[in-house]
């Protein structure tokens, strides 16, 4: 094999084409699950049916997700790491097809939560076999450049959702992720090396992965309710997230009678970059998932775009994202995490605050600029939090990482949608909301957003800092 360094990126073929591969396996999830939002006035209609009712093909997606990540460990402990994720392709693929050939309601919300538990093993081995592929010393460089092709899901998915409900049905959205696993398994086999068991000596952890998917399940649903009652304080809210809390300190006690060999064993948090990281996470998942639900609305009801209109408006921020991705994994690589992440934050709250004060008569054009300088900060933020919560763990540990960090970025991207969703319904849900009133929601929904990036800071201390080792 040619060990030939790509031009401009440092990088050999090898390592490029096999973790392009792996992204390319995980772009078919990312599309789907925001392509399909769109696509819910449509299947209300044609499934004649309540929003109650199919909105549960979106839940009912994030919680068989959350099921899947404490499995997908057990499983690239046990077996090729290789199989199990084109299987998991493949898979998402099949049922894909299902989904979109859904006969009623029932149908279509089963096939969709078979749909969410294989995107769970995609999205938790996906980091997996990255970290195995690139190494400690490219890990910045290969997660940036692949992770590329990630990040245009929640900015293109609402565009190209928009387009095929218009121009042809919401059986498309799922259909067209046929096209994509066809190009992406051939490629996936040629191109990603067999990765060996991580542990095979270890035990399926029944118990702790029944009380780690609980939590998750409990926790998430317990959140998106609060998000749907526009408050935390409903009994369905404290009722879940209460279940979640308990089998939260179950699990704690569990893994310390099993002296830490359980499926996600809590002594990586003694890894000050782990712990660091995985706090970074949960608060970034927050201040940016939050403000990417309330952004569309915003330009919905305040500039009356229609849904194509405001996914489209939200481009200059992908954009931005795009742009400084590859720099981003240099950087990583070069001076650590923990100064790439303090200047993105800086940039982040450039790109932020002033969202505080957005209203219906601001320029477009200086909304665009706000979003592009946000959209450059975004990577700087997540790619080294992400990269460095894999440092100095051992081979055998780095899956049981994937399940902790997926963990927490679901359970924070949750967390993030329904406190900033209740802080705007908080203002706009009176009984004759005024303009100004529901303006002031919107506004403390991007304060909400710029507290908790400021929060970040505290963590990124306690990143990794290269350029100290070196001198």
């Amino acid at each position: 094999m040619t060990k030939d360094k790509v031009k401009g990126s440092g990088l050999s073929k090898e390592i490029l084409v096999a973790a392009w591969a792996i992204a390319l396996g995980a772009i078919a999830p990312m599309l789907d699950s925001t392509m399909v939002n769109i696509a819910i006035d449509q299947l209300n209609k044609d499934f004649n049916t309540t929003l109650d009712t199919i909105q549960w093909a979106i839940t009912g997606y994030v919680l068989a997700l959350a099921i899947a990540v404490p499995i997908s460990g057990w499983l690239m402990n046990k077996f090729n790491g290789k199989k199990i994720f084109i299987g998991a392709v493949v898979a998402f693929g099949i049922t894909s097809v299902l989904a979109g050939l859904s006969w009623d309601v029932s149908s279509f919300i089963f096939f969709r939560l078979l749909q969410g538990f294989s995107a769970g093993v995609i999205t938790t081995l996906m980091s997996t076999l990255l970290v195995k592929t690139a190494g400690p010393e490219n890990l910045g460089r290969v997660i940036a450049i692949v992770t590329t092709p990630m990040i245009l899901g929640p900015i293109l998915g609402p565009v190209i959702g928009g387009f095929i409900i218009h121009f042809a049905s919401w059986h498309w959205i799922f259909f067209i992720n046929v096209f994509i696993v066809l190009i992406a398994v051939p490629l996936m086999m040629k191109s990603i090396p067999e990765f060996q068991p991580f542990n095979k000596d270890s035990k399926l952890d029944v118990f702790g992965i029944v009380t780690l998917a609980g939590m998750s399940v409990a926790l998430i649903y317990g959140i998106t309710k609060a998000a749907s009652h526009a408050s935390f304080n409903n009994s369905e809210t404290l009722l879940c997230v209460g279940v979640g809390l308990v089998l939260a300190v179950v699990y704690v006690i569990y893994n310390h009678i099993r002296k830490n060999q359980t499926v996600l064993p809590l002594n990586l948090f003694v890894h000050k970059s782990f712990a660091a990281s995985s706090i970074g996470l949960f608060l970034a998942n927050i201040a940016i998932m939050g403000p990417m639900i309330i952004m569309p609305l915003f330009f919905q009801t305040f500039r009356h775009f229609t849904p194509i209109e405001a996914a489209i408006a939200l481009i200059p921020q992908g954009v931005g994202m795009i742009v400084t991705r590859p720099v981003i994994g240099k950087m990583i690589d070069k001076f650590g995490a923990k100064y790439v992440v303090m200047v993105s934050l800086v940039l982040s709250l450039i790109g932020s605050i002033p969202l505080v004060f957005i209203t219906d008569k601001t320029s477009m054009i200086w909304i665009s600029i706000i979003l592009f300088i946000r959209g450059t900060s975004i990577g700087g933020i997540n790619l080294p939090l992400t990269t460095d919560a894999y440092t100095g763990l051992d081979n055998k540990q780095i899956p049981e990482a994937s399940i902790g960090i997926n963990i927490i970025e679901n359970l924070g991207s949750s967390f993030g949608s329904a406190v900033i969703a209740t802080v705007v319904a908080s203002f706009v849900q009176v009984l004759h909301p005024s303009f100004a009133e529901s303006l002031k929601g919107f506004q403390a929904g991007f304060l909400v957003s710029a507290v908790v990036l400021a929060l970040i800071f505290i963590p990124s201390f306690f990143l990794t800092n290269k350029q100290s080792k070196t001198q």
